[in-house]
């Protein structure tokens, strides 16, 4: 049964026994899918718990709160936004995403994407699945956080899109990152992290090692060079090739080692040095979905990292802006 509840988009239920996904889909009338999101979210909560995962077995009987997200719009503004276009074929864009900028529409999220400002240029391809509980997603292959710029690609037609989407998931693409992280490192070699990544237990929106459904996750990081902050920290110069894609994987993987990226205000802190994380995507190698043929895109290193570097008495090492 469905109580009563304070506004349309919280719900109150008295669950039935059974899977949580699978009750809060008979009762809301949502998609179980749908209702997964929610709980990864964090939406869910099963007597003022957040629940934590969308398996949790119930008896019945017990109070589950729904906060349910503003559903993301389908038909979401075209806005004439400039882009750094990196490449473009009439079966995909490479852009350079500027830090701040957010891949896709999300709820709360709907103005100033990487969507609305492709949409102002371009019809993206609509099919299934790309307007879900997370948002609305046409084209997107892969993501990028909000504060790390460089290399992204979309795709323009559905059959390029799902070449791509397996490119991605078979390993076929090179991924090249560049960070300023925190610590010196032990070890002048490359470090590879082999260390699964899952969600934060009690805060949802952090990933953490380990956490809830862990997935594999694997990370080279090289160290390049060492600078002192000025205030008893030193702070390396790092280049990252992730193997996998999981949310926050750089980020996660830093924080680890001790060694969170620079300005990285969620597994790290703040710094008077950037004003986002210091954390680029330089290089992204993938494979054209219609020609086979490898592709290099590369987006230069950007002004606010570059200083941030700078100041601290760093200079570039030689042959940095090309791919390793």
């Amino acid at each position: 049964m469905t109580d009563a509840a304070p506004s349309p988009d919280r719900l109150t239920l008295t669950a039935t026994p059974g899977r949580l996904d699978a009750v809060v889909s008979a009762l809301s009338g949502a998609s179980r899918s749908q209702v997964s999101g929610w709980i990864e979210a964090g939406h869910v909560q099963v007597g003022g718990v957040v629940a934590g995962k969308a398996s949790l077995k119930l008896r019945g009987g017990e109070v589950l709160t729904v906060q349910v997200p503003s559903p993301a719009d389908a038909t979401v503004a075209p806005e004439q936004v400039p882009l750094d276009v990196i490449f473009e074929d009439e079966h995909l864009i490479a852009v350079n995403k500027p830090a701040g900028m957010v891949t896709h529409p999300a709820p709360g999220v709907t103005t100033g994407t990487l969507v609305n400002a492709l949409l102002g240029r371009m019809t993206l391809p609509e099919q299934s699945g790309f307007d879900g509980p997370d948002g609305y997603r046409p084209g997107i292959v892969h993501r990028l956080d909000k504060d790390t710029s460089g290399v992204i690609v979309v795709a323009k037609t559905v059959a390029a899109h799902a070449r791509l989407a397996s490119a991605f998931k078979d390993r076929e693409t090179r991924k090249t990152y560049l960070a300023i992280a925190a610590g010196a490192w032990s070890a002048q070699a490359p470090v590879n992290v082999d260390v699964p990544i899952g969600r934060h237990p009690v805060q949802r929106q952090r990933m953490t090692v380990g956490g809830a459904h862990p997935r594999e996750a694997q990370t080279l990081f090289t160290p390049l060079d060492t600078r002192p902050d000025g205030h008893g920290r030193i702070l390396t110069l790092v280049r990252a090739q992730p193997r996998t894609g999981r949310t926050h994987q750089l980020r996660v993987h830093l924080a680890h080692l001790g060694s969170p990226i620079l300005g990285d205000t969620v597994y790290g802190r703040p710094s008077e040095l950037i004003a986002r994380q210091a954390l680029h995507a330089q290089f992204l190698t993938i494979p054209h979905p219609v020609t086979g043929e490898a592709l290099h895109l590369h987006a230069p290193i950007p002004d606010d990292l570059l200083q941030a570097w700078v100041a601290l008495g760093g200079v570039l090492p030689a042959g940095l802006e090309q791919a390793p």
